[in-house]
């Protein structure tokens, strides 16, 4: 999961990027990026790792002029932590700048890679998207827009993208729609970003998001809208309304708090807490849910967790040590509000189960009588191949214990999921969302080794 931004025809277009992305943190912490365009058709980048607030400095700022620029922030999914992996990716591509983010995974992308190495092919990084810009650079078609069509038809899996050759920006959603890409008009220039979070910083006016399959061009703030790509079923990413959204955007038509308010609602009616005195979220993603769940259980609302907002997400750490280091500085349990008292507690998922244990032994430490975990999702069982860093079945604790298992393990004294039925009644009731990692029905062919595309490392020819 990572965030894309895009702005055309702003002027100090970097420092919009830059605040932008601030907005945008919460969908990847590794790394930072920025490619602004000068009036010259120039490029000019700075990356690194890190926060945004890290990466950049007005100084740096300073030194990324234009009224076009392209940022990202990641989150690695397929690919190392390394600088050589962050974004945007930036060449020389016929004599003007090409420069590419990406938001998803290229499910295909170890095989097109292997076939590129093959031709000749050299990559600089182990990032699934500098494949796109290889299929982009060894295009026939003469027109930019079809040499990006004709890269998008190899490709496989999941990608929202923003792409600038020379002044013209491009804008892609794959013809699933796994992840959300919205554009927005800030004065007389535009500006796409993966959500609308980042336009209310910015002050700019949300005109749509991006269908499934759309492709537009931008030049010079003006919106022109390309033949869309092939049409698909749509796969919208659930995930993103339970977790990895912000809860002040609306994606997929919906707001996300709304949506997760009425998780937590029909987690209260599926699997009450009926002798819990009160109920508190795991912040911030479950706020809301613990909200909906104490609607509709009478349970008063508490704040039984205080979290850390200097610390990450401990989800989209890139490794499992990082993700036990950080729990214990994310988390303070309020001994006032849990000494005593039998608690329910509301959570978004559990993945590996590391967060939750070490949240429920500190919950118990603070005096808990009796602990109810709810879970506003249901298990998951299966690894995301479209974005989300769950590559590994034996990582999902759903996988390898059964539910008592899990609650034994967790040390809890009741523990329950939403189910799958209630989940998707709580997004809308609609069919097309993907929800492969709770029910294992992938949309698209599935690769044979998906900790091969975790990681795929860097290649060159091995034949002339």
């Amino acid at each position: 999961m990572c965030g894309v931004l895009g702005v055309s025809g702003v002027p100090e277009a970097a420092r919009v990027a830059y605040s932008g992305l601030y907005a945008l943190q919460h969908r990847g912490q590794e790394s930072a990026g920025i490619v602004s365009v000068d009036p010259d058709g120039r490029a000019h980048s700075h990356l690194g790792m890190g926060l945004v607030s890290e990466v950049f400095s007005d100084a740096v700022l300073d030194n990324l002029p234009g009224d076009i620029a392209i940022g990202h922030t990641r989150y690695s999914t397929a690919g190392s932590t390394v600088l050589a992996n962050a974004q945007p990716r930036l060449v020389n591509y016929r004599n003007v700048p090409l420069s590419l983010s990406h938001n998803g995974n290229l499910t295909n992308a170890a095989e097109i890679k292997d076939d590129l190495v093959d031709q000749g092919a050299l990559f600089m990084s182990s990032s699934d998207s500098e494949v796109l810009v290889h299929l982009i650079a060894r295009s026939v078609a003469r027109d930019p827009a079809q040499q990006i069509r004709g890269a998008l038809e190899q490709v496989e899996g999941a990608y929202s993208l923003v792409i600038g050759i020379g002044r013209t920006l491009y804008a892609a959603v794959d013809s699933r729609g796994f992840r959300p890409l919205f554009l927005a008009r800030l004065g007389s220039g535009l500006i796409v970003a993966s959500e609308t979070c980042a336009f209310d910083l910015l002050g700019a006016t949300v005109i749509r998001e991006l269908e499934p399959g759309d492709f537009v061009r931008i030049t010079d703030g003006q919106l022109e809208e390309l033949p869309p790509l092939g049409s698909r079923p749509r796969s919208r990413c659930v995930f993103e309304l339970v977790y990895f959204s912000r809860p002040d955007s609306q994606i997929f038509g919906h707001s996300v708090d709304r949506v997760r308010r009425e998780l937590g609602r029909h987690l209260a009616r599926e699997h009450p807490a009926d002798d819990a005195e009160v109920v508190f979220s795991v912040p911030d993603s479950a706020n809301a849910m613990a909200l909906g769940f104490s609607e509709v259980s009478g349970i008063k609302l508490e704040h039984g967790l205080i979290r850390n907002h200097y610390i990450g997400r401990t989800f989209i750490q890139p490794s499992q040590a990082h993700r036990v280091a950080k729990v214990r500085i994310k988390f303070n349990p309020v001994r006032e509000v849990i000494d005593g008292k039998s608690v329910a507690v509301v959570d978004d998922s559990l993945v590996r189960g590391t967060t939750s244990k070490g949240l429920v032994q500190m919950i118990r430490a603070a005096g808990a009588r009796k602990v109810h975990l709810r879970l506003a999702s249901p298990p998951i069982i299966g690894p995301c191949h479209y974005g989300i860093d769950t590559p590994n079945p034996e990582e999902l604790i759903a996988t390898t214990r059964s539910l008592d298992d899990i609650r034994a393990h967790l040390g809890v004294d009741s523990l329950a999921y939403l189910s799958l039925e209630g989940m998707l009644s709580a997004a809308g009731g609609e069919n097309g969302y993907c929800h492969a990692c709770f029910s294992n029905q992938y949309p698209t062919h599935i690769p044979d080794n998906p900790i091969q595309l975790r990681q795929i490392p860097p290649l060159i020819p091995t034949h002339a």
